[in-house]
């Protein structure tokens, strides 16, 4: 492997920055899809941090990332455990972003209300098995109600997918307004 002797958690760095540089993409648009990221990412925690405390449930993804990096073993202090969950779940939505960018751009689907929410939809779905994955693979399950947490992150990717849409589109509007670069 090209960069198997960097930490894990920096390979997918260096692909984006490889992707980049060989102009699939540019900085632009890459930082465009940085600032969507953040934004849909955002809005989803802050939903999953809402109904936790709302229901009084842990339903709060970089928490339960953290749990699960701390079954891992890793020789990691507590904060650095917290602050790879952290990275890793926008990373993660940074994934999303891609994928829904690459679905749009090369209008495979078109950028809708309906889309993005059955994006959101999808990558609801897909999160759901991956937690169910994880906690299945590990030894020690979180004391959470299940049904109730894959519910929620159903519900804040949906959310997701609407706040990468209209950041997505918004940041387009924006370009188009400036006489900037734009992506499509």
């Amino acid at each position: 492997m090209l960069y198997s002797n960097k930490p894990f958690y920096l390979n997918g760095l260096f692909t984006f920055l490889s992707i980049i540089n060989q102009g699939i993409m540019d900085i632009y648009t890459f930082f465009q899809l940085i600032i969507v990221t953040i934004a849909a990412t955002s809005a989803m925690t802050l939903f999953s941090y809402i109904v936790s405390e709302s229901f009084r449930e842990l339903y709060k993804e970089p928490v339960l990332l953290t749990f699960m990096l701390s079954k891992l073993h890793l020789e990691l202090s507590p904060n650095t455990k917290e602050t790879l969950a952290w990275i890793l779940h926008y990373f993660i939505g940074f994934l999303f972003v891609l994928s829904y960018y690459f679905l749009w751009v090369n209008e495979i689907l078109p950028l809708s209300f309906l889309i993005a929410f059955l994006l959101g939809f999808t990558s609801g779905i897909i999160g759901i098995l991956g937690w169910m994955i994880m906690f299945k693979m590990s030894d020690h399950k979180p004391k959470i109600d299940f049904k109730g947490y894959y519910f929620q992150l159903l519900l804040a990717h949906i959310i997701f997918g609407l706040v990468a849409a209209g950041i997505y589109a918004l940041s387009l509007t924006v370009l188009i307004l400036t006489n900037a670069h734009v992506t499509v």
